[in-house]
């Protein structure tokens, strides 16, 4: 090879070296076809097996290598065209540390992507086995698993540089101070985080509120700065992972049974069933099929209500869904309802009952007491009675006669001015006279 070189030195003008050069150029890419024409072929086969690890080991190494062949192909060419250049990225001491750094960041990248891809291929693979997997618990190694990879690669290609780790750690803690100050929340909300992914208060999925803030949904995504939950109007939420360390924190998701209480009024008219319709009902709840009665179950008279004998209902439903607990309530609910009116009983609603005792004396008082509504007497003559009425009744009319002529004008008490233009609402004819 190195004989065809020196016969081609020199031909139409080329150097050997260039040639030289370029045939390392050209062999690197050849590898590398070569080697993405594998990565595929192999891509495939582990796509038909039933595990993920041989997926997640081809997805890792399918770039990395590239980039390797590419880098290691680079520096050979740069290490022919050194001797003939006086450039000073061609200095051989230069090369060798790129050469060592393209290793470092090849195994970082690769051993990061094979982090990410055992983390999928754990979780499809207890998926499938239907098996209960913690998303968090395994989203958090996977990150301090990358985290440690990179701060790896980072110190070697220090060391790489001869940069002094000692001395970096020293003004790093000089300096930490300031960043910690002025970083203040930034810290708060990772070490919150930190707590959040050690503690699991709750998982990716589960469905939390609290108390103390208006926080409530589904939990989609716990990150090291904040935690995104999904409102149950859809809306996504921020909440910082400092929030959670300060705050009490409710995680229905993580419940083991549903409630059922309630108050149940029948009238006071059905007091004497009361007692029956209890029974009834207590001996209905514990044999409920979809209740368990091994928790607190009580069914009791409770109080005497405003306006209902209000007869107390607790259970617990052995279901948690929230879709199926509706069923079972509603069920448990009208079953109630026709219990109660199977005994001739009605469920009681707010009812108010006025009583009002007073004398007829009192009464007759009163009624005499409002003007111009006095009963006639009892013991008189009725004919005497209508006879007077119709005297009053002539009386008034005289009166309202009387009234009605005074307010009439007569033809001497007109007035005699001339009519202005414009008036309105006199009479034609008296205007023409004048």
């Amino acid at each position: 090879m190195q004989e065809l070189i020196d016969n081609l030195d020199g031909l139409a003008g080329i150097p050997g070296w260039v040639i030289k050069a370029f045939a390392i150029i050209l062999a690197a890419l050849l590898l590398e076809l070569v080697y993405r024409i594998f990565v595929n072929h192999l891509e495939r086969l582990s796509g038909k097996s039933e595990h993920m690890w041989d997926d997640a080991v081809v997805y890792a190494g399918k770039r990395p290598v590239s980039l390797l062949i590419w880098w290691q192909g680079l520096i050979m060419a740069a290490r022919v065209i050194t001797p003939n250049t006086n450039m000073i990225a061609f200095d051989p001491v230069l090369l060798s540390i790129a050469q060592q750094l393209g290793l470092v960041v090849a195994a970082t990248w690769f051993f990061s992507s094979l982090t990410s891809g055992f983390e999928k291929a754990f979780v499809e693979e207890r998926r499938k086995r239907d098996e209960h997997v913690d998303i968090t618990t395994v989203t958090v190694l996977g990150r301090i698993v990358r985290i440690a990879v990179v701060l790896t690669g980072v110190m070697t290609g220090m060391s790489i540089l001869d940069i002094p780790i000692s001395g970096l750690l020293a003004a790093g803690g000089v300096g930490g101070i300031a960043v910690g100050l002025a970083a203040r929340d930034l810290l708060a909300n990772f070490f919150g985080g930190f707590t959040v992914f050690m503690d699991r208060p709750f998982s990716v999925g589960d469905w939390v509120r609290s108390p103390d803030r208006e926080i409530e949904g589904t939990v989609e995504h716990i990150d090291w700065r904040v935690t995104r939950i999904r409102k149950f109007d859809k809306r996504p939420m921020y909440v910082p992972n400092a929030t959670f360390t300060t705050v009490t924190l409710e995680n229905p998701s993580r419940m083991t049974h549903r409630r059922i209480a309630e108050h149940i009024g029948v009238r006071y008219d059905d007091f004497g069933v009361v007692r029956k319709v209890v029974e009834d009902i207590r001996e209905y709840i514990m044999n409920h099929e979809a209740l368990d009665t091994t928790q607190t179950t009580m069914v009791h008279f409770d109080r005497f209500g405003a306006s209902s004998l209000d007869i107390m209902l607790y259970c617990f439903t052995k279901t948690v869904v929230w879709t199926e607990y509706h069923q079972i309530r509603e069920d448990v609910l009208l079953s109630i309802g026709e219990i109660i009116e199977s005994h001739g009983a009605e469920i009681a609603f707010p009812t108010r009952t006025l009583k009002v005792d007073m004398a007829e004396q009192l009464a007759d008082e009163v009624r005499e007491a409002i003007p111009g509504d006095s009963p006639a007497p009892r013991d008189a003559d009725p004919d005497e009675s209508r006879s007077k009425g119709d005297a009053g009744t002539s009386s008034s009319r005289s009166r309202r006669a009387k009234k009605t002529s005074k307010r009439v004008k007569t033809d001497s008490g007109k007035d005699k001015r001339e009519p202005r233009g414009g008036d309105v609402g006199g009479d034609s004819g008296d205007g023409g006279d004048a």
